[in-house]
């Protein structure tokens, strides 16, 4: 059977981001800027590299600025044309997006990851499709998602992204019990959600990028409650293993930034910053500024 071309992507964007308050109070916090782009540009940009051509963000009630962001902005860019802006135009015209090409559902309960993408299904249909989540911000020479497409390409199936974590770090990630190991890609013999370290069968996590069959979005159906006592997206790519389905980790190559945290928000800034030409000089300077006081403090 051929192998069907995932072109739909899922973005679960309904969390309220209190880690994030009082920020969040006034603005969503997939809007919240790493340098000068927002969260959800690094994930649409991610997307659009790895072929995706429909996206689907899950939202729910104070989102209209997320939703604002994508549309275009006529009177802005040409008053930009106007000053002869260049290339701020073209930053800003690389946000918009094609009528028809993204959808908005609403998430009116927060009952899970699970059941944020469940709340898709009618769009997905009987399609494969991605789920990014835009708090995993991922620095890679070739994206992630694209990575992982191409591995898709391969094996079929499911395939989540996957990083080696800290024992101590296992009950905050779906955990992966390997079956076999084939460079980058392992094949899954069973996938845990959030395990004590005492419990977890290995220190491979997934973080959040996935692409999968429409037989999971059919196990979201069932509303099992997991961990937590919400609808795990884990728990659903799991059983496809019970059917004798396949499930794999991908090893992505690749830095990835935890953007839901503070402190992951920080380090990314940091290191989207060093690693812009027009910023590196002065930034590093700063930094090396700060460093410096900090040390003779002591």
């Amino acid at each position: 059977m051929m192998k069907r071309k995932v072109t739909k992507a899922i973005f679960p964007v309904a969390g309220l981001g209190t880690r994030f308050l009082p920020a969040t109070k006034a603005i969503p916090k997939e809007i919240l800027t790493l340098v000068d782009r927002p969260l959800i540009q690094y994930a649409i940009d991610e997307a659009r590299a790895a072929g995706i051509k429909e996206f689907i963000f899950v939202t729910s009630r104070g989102k209209s600025a997320l939703e604002d962001y994508f549309d275009d902005a006529p009177e802005l860019e040409e008053s930009l044309r106007k000053k002869g802006k260049t290339e701020l135009l073209e930053a800003l015209q690389a946000t918009n997006m094609d009528s028809g090409a993204i959808a908005y559902v609403r998430q009116n309960r927060p009952l899970g990851l699970g059941h944020a993408v469940w709340c898709a299904r009618k769009l997905v249909a009987d399609e494969p499709f991605a789920v990014i989540l835009t708090d995993d911000v991922i620095a890679a020479d070739t994206p992630c998602l694209q990575q992982m497409m191409e591995a898709h390409a391969e094996t079929g199936g499911n395939v989540v992204a996957a990083m080696e974590v800290p024992m101590d770090k296992t009950s905050s990630y779906g955990i992966l019990d390997i079956e076999s190991e084939n460079g980058q890609m392992v094949k899954v013999r069973h996938m845990v959600e959030k395990p004590k370290a005492a419990e977890a069968p290995s220190n491979l996590a997934v973080i959040g990028r996935y692409i999968l069959t429409p037989e999971v979005m059919n196990n979201l159906n069932q509303k099992k409650e997991g961990a937590g006592g919400e609808i795990q997206l884990t728990d659903a790519i799991a059983e496809e293993l019970t059917k004798g389905n396949p499930v794999y980790g991908f090893r992505f190559r690749g830095q990835r930034y935890d953007c839901g945290s503070k402190a992951g928000f920080l380090q990314a800034t940091v290191a989207f910053g060093l690693a812009r030409p027009d910023l590196r000089d002065e930034f590093a300077g700063f930094l090396g500024d700060i460093m410096a006081m900090q040390k003779a403090a002591e």
